[in-house]
């Protein structure tokens, strides 16, 4: 038994196991080959967030999912540098619209290079996966074209803000589902369809990756309150410091306006306070985890992840299977 993937994965069987590694091996030699270009730096800006690794959590629900038909099948690998391109070229985009200085422990290419230089890198990116989505078929072309418009959707949505007299929470979990659940959601299309899988499987390896996206997302929300930097990887409250309102934070809001609690009135007020102040920033995350709102928070987060398990109760039982459950029990356990 062998941890592969994030979270340390446990894969209990070795023919899987050999499948999996082997897969995700081709797939960081196929992401270093789509970012290689005849202009050097180019080369270097495009293989920066590669080089740094990752989770690669999408390339493997691809390579899970591709264990319900034939997982050797030529378009697997292909897809899951397709969907992991994807990502990296919004995590690009994503750190020159929120100012980030680090990605993945090193600097963000916007602080390295400037917000020009990362701007067309995404693109760059974007341009690669679709030249190769191209060899994968016109079906395939249409399923990523109308994930990335999900993806651009929930980004719009999240700069917007919610529509006038709209649940907060409703909003940013309809956010969520654009920004994360569709390419995860894909992810799990792609490796049974790519692998050959029946209509019926195809649909169940969608809708659990697109639950199972949103868990990961809310998980990360919890994680930023709840954990030191051992555990997540970045330094705790970063989110609170630049002042996004994720999910633990919409629950205190929306309890201060049902309730009216001088407490959550008093955090409230620091959380929309300046939170670069080491001190008053350090008050607010001690206050949050002891907060109601985390545990909402958690509960949701929860929610999803059994949503997404509950998905694949048709499927045969195997290791492929077990393996895509006990996904579903990491997110939670990462959300404490």
């Amino acid at each position: 038994m062998t941890a592969v993937g994030p979270f340390g994965l446990s894969v209990r069987d070795q023919a899987l196991e050999a499948d999996v590694q082997t897969g995700l091996a081709a797939v960081e030699a196929g992401l270093l080959d789509a970012t290689k270009s005849d202009v050097p730096f180019i080369t270097e800006a495009a293989q920066h967030l590669v080089r740094a690794g990752g989770k690669r959590f999408r390339p493997l629900l691809v390579m899970l999912s591709a264990q319900f038909g034939d997982p050797h099948a030529p378009g697997v690998v292909p897809a899951s540098v397709v969907v992991e391109l994807t990502h990296l070229a919004t995590l690009y985009h994503d750190d020159v619209m929120d100012e980030a200085l680090v990605r993945r422990g090193v600097d963000s290419a916007n602080t390295r290079w400037g917000n020009s230089v990362a701007v067309l890198t995404g693109d760059f990116l974007f341009a690669r996966a679709s030249h190769i989505l191209a060899d994968l078929g016109p079906e395939a072309v249409r399923i990523q074209a109308g994930a990335f418009e999900r993806l651009v959707t929930g980004q719009i949505l999240e700069t917007a803000g919610p529509r006038e007299g709209q649940d907060p929470v409703e909003h940013y979990l309809d956010v969520i589902a654009g920004k994360t659940g569709s390419l995860v959601a894909v992810s799990g299309r792609f490796g049974a369809m790519m692998a050959g899988a029946d209509e019926r499987t195809v649909e169940i390896l969608t809708q659990y990756g697109e639950r199972l996206g949103t868990a990961f997302q809310l998980a990360d929300d919890v994680l930023d309150i709840a954990s030191d930097s051992h555990e997540s990887g970045k330094t705790p409250g970063t989110d609170l410091r630049e002042g996004i309102a994720t999910l633990p934070v919409l629950h205190l809001r929306a309890l201060a306006e049902q309730h009216g609690r001088a407490e959550d009135l008093e955090l409230v007020e620091l959380l929309d306070g300046d939170l670069t102040d080491d001190a008053l920033h350090a008050e607010a995350l001690r206050r949050l985890r002891a907060h109601p709102a985390l545990e909402l928070a958690r509960r949701d987060t929860v929610r999803y992840a059994q949503e997404a398990r509950a998905m694949l109760a048709p499927l045969p039982d195997g290791y492929a299977k077990s393996a895509l459950v006990e996904l579903c029990d990491l997110v939670v356990h990462r959300a404490g």
